[in-house]
């Protein structure tokens, strides 16, 4: 074990295996690329959902059994079918990656909406505010706290998914992990899945940061 360990700290530390197109700079590199662009997506899909099932009060039921849904998503089965139906192309890891990051944006946008005190936002209509005055002046900036949450979330769950791209022959980190199986190189594997692990990590703890900062006067 202490040679295994040893040999990981030597394969993480080489200057070597940073550099070059199959170095971990560029694994990262792509691994982060897949990783943000889904997430963005999943954000473009998920916010008006959530942002509309909260303010209108309709589809709760979609939003909570959505959670469920994530959870249970086979995402390399996923990879695959989509795989097989549209050929070697990055659609199958984005599609797969963004099925997976929705669910937890719409259900943390519709938490936060609904937690939005009912006497506030009757207020606000009792000002004269129209329906998407109400929804973006008062109820998006109060439920923003949660919105956050969600996406935070949802990108820490793509990042650590992510590896599927190397499933179907694409790069990331997860290359690392898949090379390393077929090599039966037990350092490259666990080199990927520990590169794979900090970046999820220090993602989530720099956006929880970012979030406590951001709002730390709610909590004052």
């Amino acid at each position: 074990m202490y040679e295994l360990f040893k040999n990981l700290a030597k394969w993480l530390t080489s200057g070597s295996q940073w550099a070059g197109t199959d170095g971990i700079a560029h694994r990262l590199a792509e691994h982060l690329q897949y990783s943000l662009l889904a997430t963005l997506i999943a954000a473009a899909i998920g916010l008006p959902l959530g942002l509309l099932i909260g303010h209108t009060g309709k589809g709760a039921f979609l939003a909570i059994n959505l959670a469920s849904f994530g959870r249970a998503l086979p995402t390399v089965g996923l990879v695959v079918l989509v795989f097989l139906a549209s050929g070697l192309s990055m659609w199958p890891v984005y599609i797969a990656l963004v099925a997976l990051a929705v669910p937890s944006i719409v259900t943390n946008t519709y938490a936060g909406m609904t937690a939005v005190d009912p006497d506030v936002k009757d207020a606000a209509r009792g000002q004269g505010m129209r329906g998407h005055q109400v929804l973006f002046q008062v109820e998006l900036p109060l439920a923003l706290p949660l919105i956050m949450t969600g996406l935070r979330l949802a990108l820490i769950q793509v990042v650590s998914t992510a590896t599927v791209a190397a499933y179907v022959s694409f790069g990331g980190l997860g290359r690392f992990v898949f090379d390393g199986l077929a090599q039966r190189d037990l350092v490259q594997v666990l080199g990927g899945a520990v590169l794979v692990a900090v970046v999820a990590i220090v993602l989530d703890l720099g956006l929880s940061t970012l979030q406590r900062f951001l709002f730390r006067h709610r909590t004052a």
